[in-house]
């Protein structure tokens, strides 16, 4: 390792139980897991030798995934689901605890359904949705733990798109969900033995009696067969590893911010670099320090990985303008030009492609090493549940060369050279930054500086950290009455306009561009039309649309999209009372199935969160209902269920329904019916009638919001 690197022998602790972790435990064997190939068959192969026990947290659980594409070769099966079946079949005593996020519905379209139903297939297999935290939270700890004796801590889900090669190569045949390919997927874990691996089982039946009321009878889950795989080596045995945590303040809990202290404590603390993989950087909390040091006369070396932009257009337009916000922090407070945010790059088909990075790691002068689930987000430091483990030192110097020794091992995967040229770079020197710039190649991997940045005018309507990335629980009234306060400075109101225009220009080019350019071939509004005169033909149309709306009522199909396909088959006029009728049909028979199924079933398929919901419409009846159709809260279905759990009188359920869904109804098929006449026969007239109907729609919302916002404000 490079003097230059080396940072000079701290005397004290960065690892003090009760403030920056839970508690230091010995490990007797520890290794690094670098990305999906490694990481994923390392957890199988010790599932597979599970005698006793094993626990499985994670914040996405997938019984369709397989931690070995291209199969194990033990007989067992392939996905996860089958495969934790068979060992608890297999093994006579052996028990799994599964236990995974209650997420919230924004991520439904994302995530398996009726998991519970895919994994419990067995008595000996438990699989459980964990829904006690806070407004706004997350469970977001991914923990493995086989036996009591052998442990894993990472940023991986055992979910699909996660399993990748360290090569990353522009296509896999592997690299597949089903069919579909996906990107190259980078993420970091460690494997633990012994006593640091028996406090995480701990930590796993405390969060499973958190989640379900019931205690793990424990029954000597440690064996004198250790489940480590055979084929994956140690890089350090006794040593001393600490587990910090992030724990929202819930019910009768206090709040845990290990994981802020450390971060904080490592950044304040750093000599000579600080070096970060992670998949988001969004917070605040961590900008604000890092910004102090970088003001400083000589500040140390900051260098952060990630990927160029988020998954999907919601954390592009969310997450990616928070990072670009504290990107903008630290470049005005980096005066010596220490500070450096990188994309992990190779050329595919002479295109650039950055990596998707995933992984939460932070190394500070090779001293200090944090790796885990929690990301550089304030949520992930004070509100979501996180779990990571800590390496130090302390001027021991078989740990500092294994933490140097992971450094190089990422710095040389991304630089597509070998990890000893990393660690013996002529460029050594005092700069991180130097090594980098030494190695780079932009004919292969490469590390390639980003600059995040966002429009103006998009920044303006995106919500502060506080709202996107809350450093606490949020309150439900004050969440409504920040995002929708009763005066807005003139810029935010100026956006908006702008946002309408521009969104009345968009769909006005696109209607002309479908009738005037080589999109006019498509006929896709020509044959929506030609489709809703054959439906409407048929004397059975009604029946069968009433009866669409109450099976995906069951099937939790977002209604807006029923109330869109048929004002697009049939038009407002008609499209109007069907949709009506199918929706309360569908919400009667969801409210009807809410009576019949017991309390705890519907508590289950709705989440407690959800279910707290119940209360409310106790009390209110008709005025609840009516509001949470007005401001839906959570899926139709869900409310039907739990409307019908909570034992409401009918009428009140019916009217509420009725009343609270007209408005929506009306105006989304007011939109559908505008913007097929405007595709099917441009003219300015019907832009101008479809831009009114978008106005009347945004303006209709906001009176609602707004008048629902003076409520709160006068019982403040």
């Amino acid at each position: 390792m490079p003097d230059g690197l080396a940072a000079p022998h701290i005397r004290q602790s960065w690892l003090q139980a009760g403030e920056t972790c839970w508690r230091v435990e010995t490990a007797t064997r520890l290794a690094f897991l670098v990305d999906g190939e490694e990481y994923f068959g390392a957890v199988r192969a010790a599932l597979a030798r599970a005698r006793r026990s094993f626990y499985i947290l994670g914040w996405d659980i997938n019984s369709q995934m397989k931690l070995v594409p291209g199969g194990a070769g033990d007989g067992l099966p392939e996905e996860l689901g089958p495969f934790l079946n068979a060992l608890v079949a297999r093994q006579k005593g052996v028990r799994g605890y599964v236990l995974g996020w209650d997420y919230a519905m924004l991520y439904a379209l994302e995530r398996e359904w009726w998991s519970f139903l895919r994994f419990g297939q067995r008595s000996g297999l438990v699989f459980r949705l964990d829904d006690r935290h806070p407004l706004g939270a997350s469970h977001h700890q991914k923990v493995v733990v086989v036996d009591d004796t052998v442990a894993f801590v990472s940023g991986f889900d055992l979910a699909p798109s996660r399993w990748d090669t360290s090569e990353h190569l522009c296509e896999h045949p592997l690299r597949k969900n089903g069919v579909v390919p996906y990107g190259p997927f980078h993420d970091v874990g460690a494997m633990v033995e012994g006593p640091c691996a028996h406090a995480l089982a701990e930590l796993c039946r405390e969060r499973w009696r958190r989640a379900t009321g019931r205690r793990v009878r424990v029954r000597s889950s440690r064996t004198d067969e250790s489940p480590w795989p055979e084929n994956v080596p140690a890089v350090l045995t006794d040593v001393q590893v600490g587990i910090s945590r992030t724990e929202p303040p819930f019910e009768d809990r206090p709040a845990v911010s290990e994981l802020r202290h450390l971060h904080l404590s490592a950044i304040a603390r750093a000599r000579r670099f600080v070096f970060g993989e992670n998949q988001y950087f969004t917070s605040t909390i961590v900008a604000e320090a890092l910004a102090n040091r970088l003001a400083e006369p000589d500040p140390p070396d900051i260098a952060l990985l990630m990927p160029t932009t988020e998954s999907g257009w919601l954390e592009t337009s969310t997450m990616g303008v928070l990072r670009a916000r504290v990107h903008a922090l630290l470049r005005a407070a980096d005066r010596a030009g220490r500070y450096r945010m990188y994309c992990p790059v190779h050329s595919c088909n002479a295109e650039p492609a950055c990596i998707n990075v995933h992984s939460k790691v932070l190394i500070v002068d090779d001293e200090l090493l944090t790796l885990g689930s929690a990301n550089l987000a304030n949520r992930s430091l004070c509100l979501d549940t996180e779990c990571n483990l800590a390496l130090e030192a302390r001027g021991d110097p078989r740990i500092r060369d294994a933490i140097a020794g992971l450094r190089a091992r990422l710095l040389g995967e991304h630089l597509g050279v070998d990890p000893r040229q990393v660690l013996a770079s002529p460029a050594g020197g005092a700069s991180l930054h130097e090594v980098i710039a030494a190695l780079q190649d932009p004919l292969r991997r490469h590390l390639e500086v980003i600059e995040p940045a966002v429009d103006p005018a998009v920044d303006a309507v995106v919500p502060d950290h506080e709202v996107l990335d809350p450093d606490g629980p949020l309150d439900a009234e004050v969440l409504i009455a920040d995002l929708l306060p009763a005066r807005r400075s003139r810029e935010r109101v100026r956006a908006r306009v702008i946002a309408v225009v521009i969104l009345a220009i968009a769909v006005a080019a696109l209607a002309l561009a479908w009738r005037y350019t080589s999109l006019a071939q498509f006929h896709l509004a020509d044959e929506i039309v030609a489709l809703a005169r054959q439906t409407q033909a048929s004397p059975w149309a009604p029946f069968a649309v009433i009866a669409i709306f109450v099976v995906g009522g069951v099937a939790l199909v977002p209604l807006t999209v029923l109330i869109a396909a048929t004002a697009a088959l049939f038009g407002p006029f008609t499209g109007i009372p069907l949709a009506l009728a199918g929706a309360m049909a569908s919400g009667a028979v969801t409210f009807g199935l809410g009576r019949v199924l017991e309390r705890r079933v519907v508590r289950r398929i709705a989440g407690e969160r959800i279910n707290a919901l119940s209360r409310r419409l106790q009390r209110r009846g008709l005025l609840a209902v009516l509001l949470v159709r007005l401001l839906p809260v959570a899926p139709y279905g869900i409310v039907n269920l739990v409307a019908g759990a909570s034992r409401i009188a009918w009428r009140d359920f019916l009217l509420g329904t009725a009343l609270g869904l007209l408005p929506g109804l009306v105006l989304t098929s007011a939109l559908v019916d505008r913007v097929i006449a405007a595709m099917v026969a441009p003219s300015p007239q019907r832009i101008v009638a479809l831009a009114v109907v978008v106005i009347a729609i945004i303006a209709t919302g906001w009176t609602i919001h707004r008048k629902f916002g003076a409520a709160i404000a006068r019982r403040r």
